[in-house]
């Protein structure tokens, strides 16, 4: 059996997860041994249950799943992390698959696709799936340059925050950070996307499809 943790602030998202995992057979068999609805939560309860691969929704309130999964593999290098994301951009999955996720899934694909990608992720193999992977592909030949390759993990981190409209006070709690590093990270953020303020954040990561409008 294959013990996969589920995390994503949805319960009904994760109760259709659970009925599609569990529906596997014979080798595949999925074990769904915890659910979370925040990062916090993944990582606070990954240590104590283990799970042979976490079910990662990277668009969640709070630290977020990219962060999460940076926190997960700086708890256990050798955890097997699969994110998740309803993002069609190219720099969701660059970040977390550098980040050390095993795998990447675009929500848009086939149900089957999670059973296919979290029983590779179990086995230690990659997977993208072949949407992302292209999208991946003709970015690089194109030489699209999106905020993911501009700016640094966390200063990207603190832009996603941000262009969904938090505070300064709110990301520093949820990235763990001092309110004046949350400011420099701001400004750097700024300076490297040609933003004057925070509206145009957004408007960059609208554009970018880095957020839902």
């Amino acid at each position: 059996m294959i013990r996969v943790m589920l995390v994503d602030d949805h319960a009904l998202v994760r109760m259709g997860f659970r009925m599609l995992l569990t529906s596997a057979q014979g080798a595949d068999a999925v074990d769904v041994v915890a659910e979370a609805g925040t990062g916090e939560q993944a990582c606070a309860d990954y240590s104590r249950l283990h799970p042979d691969v976490v079910v990662m929704d990277l668009s969640m309130p709070g630290m977020g799943g990219l962060e999460a999964v940076r926190r997960l593999l700086a708890q256990d290098p050798k955890a097997r992390v699969l994110a998740l994301s309803a993002h069609e951009d190219t720099a969701h999955p660059r970040r977390v698959l550098r980040a050390g996720a095993l795998g990447y899934l675009a929500k848009r694909s086939a149900p089957e696709s999670l059973i296919a990608a979290v029983t590779a992720v179990a086995r230690g193999e990659r997977y993208v799936d072949a949407q992302t992977a292209q999208a991946l592909a003709v970015a690089q030949l194109d030489g699209d340059t999106s905020p993911g390759e501009i700016l640094s993990k966390r200063e990207f981190s603190v832009f996603l925050q941000l262009s969904r409209g938090l505070s300064v006070a709110q990301i520093a709690e949820n990235l763990k950070l001092s309110p004046s590093t949350v400011g420099t990270h701001l400004y750097n953020v700024k300076q490297k996307l040609k933003a004057g303020n925070q509206s145009e954040l957004t408007l960059v990561a609208l554009r970018w499809g880095l957020i839902e409008a």
